[in-house]
């Protein structure tokens, strides 16, 4: 039986950079106005990043994550590239640029390239994290990443040398298997207890804990903390889901911890995110644009970095946006972004990370194919 839960549904909010009311006047898109009621506030960074060596271009970007250094971590899709975009590479070469960047790429603050490991034309596919999506840096400075179509968590380095891997190459075996993974999207990594969370959301509809040091299974859980099933059917982004949200995850997209213990999970067919302790208890649920379809609302969450972390971003792949919510009871106080191709606008935002002054780096998977810098400049 699904519990009792918080439920909360959003307006859309008015369009342009605007961290405040949806009834707000509208704005110059690239320019937050700043809230007077401590709503955090953006404007983007045309400078971000700098330009990247070797001719190097990146394809769809999948994952954005800030490390304690400030560095910011990047993977990308080099297979959605077209050979207009690679033409140095091809066989002959049909023109001067560009070169497909590594799969793995860091930055530093400034936005340098620091370095970046995995060339598809010259590893094995066991050496380097195919279809990468969803990477974490923890606590120890080791790289986890996540390979969404083939069912496999890869553990290295920091230059990228393969410590472990959680799951099999292309084999899969549902949300019951304990071993075998379906499409890990998200990971995050508890530095308390060195316990990996991986939203496991591709083909499966669950959470999954491993030990982070051996690989070890310990738990799972899917919808409201109740055991997933590989079969469910529910009419995704129909008239019923607020009223009646499904008893299952659609995409279990990311997730993110907090200090306080709490798991935050991004349901992102599901339009939605859940709220759990780390046992899998259900907390909270707050349910973003009910009637959006094709890939949802709910994409990849950042917490603010603040001790208390008072606020929460979503990244909305679908309406193209970044949703503001106050933790503490999860209501949508804000957005920024909006749908085109220009500075500050977002074309399927998809991986998003923040870093410790609260400016938020959002990559984006569909034809921009790039990563944006907002600023913090009120809040």
């Amino acid at each position: 039986m699904k519990p009792t839960s918080l439920v909360l549904v959003s307006a859309f909010a008015a369009a342009g950079l605007v961290a405040c009311s949806a009834d707000a006047p509208a704005t110059d898109p690239a320019v937050a106005e700043e809230s007077s009621d401590g709503i955090p506030s953006f404007q983007v960074d045309p400078t971000w990043p700098a330009t990247m060596p070797d001719d190097w271009i990146m394809g769809a970007v999948t994952a954005v994550f800030v490390d304690a250094r400030d560095h910011v971590w990047v993977t990308h899709l080099p297979e959605t590239l077209t050979p207009e975009e690679t033409s140095a590479v091809q066989d002959p070469p049909i023109g001067l640029c560009c070169r497909p960047a590594p799969v793995v790429v860091e930055f530093d603050p400034a936005g340098n390239v620091v370095q970046g490991w995995g060339v598809p034309a010259e590893q094995d596919v066991s050496d380097f994290p195919r279809n990468a999506h969803g990477l974490f840096v923890d606590h120890q400075d080791n790289v986890w990443v996540g390979t969404y179509r083939h069912h496999r968590v890869m553990k290295f380095t920091r230059d990228g040398e393969l410590l472990m891997q959680i799951g099999d190459y292309d084999v899969t075996g549902g949300n019951s298997d304990t071993e075998l993974l379906g499409g890990p999207a998200g990971i995050w990594v508890d530095p308390s207890s060195n316990e990996v969370f991986v939203a496991d959301g591709y083909g499966n509809r669950r959470v999954i804990v491993f030990d982070g040091d051996t690989g070890e299974y310990l738990r799972h859980w899917g919808a409201y903390g109740e055991e997933p099933v590989d079969d469910y059917e529910y009419d995704w982004g129909g008239e019923s889901h607020a009223a009646d949200p499904p008893t299952q995850f659609a995409t279990v997209h990311g997730l993110v911890g907090s200090n306080d213990g709490l798991v935050y999970v991004a349901d992102r067919r599901g339009n939605r995110i859940q709220v759990f302790q780390q046992d899998g208890t259900f907390v909270a649920e707050q349910i973003i644009e009910p009637r959006t379809l094709a890939s949802g609302s709910a994409f990849v969450i950042a917490l603010s970095p603040d001790p208390e972390q008072e606020w929460l971003y979503l990244a909305d792949g679908t309406n193209h946006k970044v949703w503001i919510l106050r933790r503490s009871d999860l209501e949508v106080v804000g957005d920024f972004g909006r749908g085109g191709r220009q500075v500050g606008q977002f074309l399927r935002p998809h991986g998003m990370g923040i870093d410790s002054q609260g400016n938020i780096y959002v990559g984006e998977a569909s034809t921009g194919r790039r990563v944006q810098k907002f600023e913090k400049i009120g809040g």
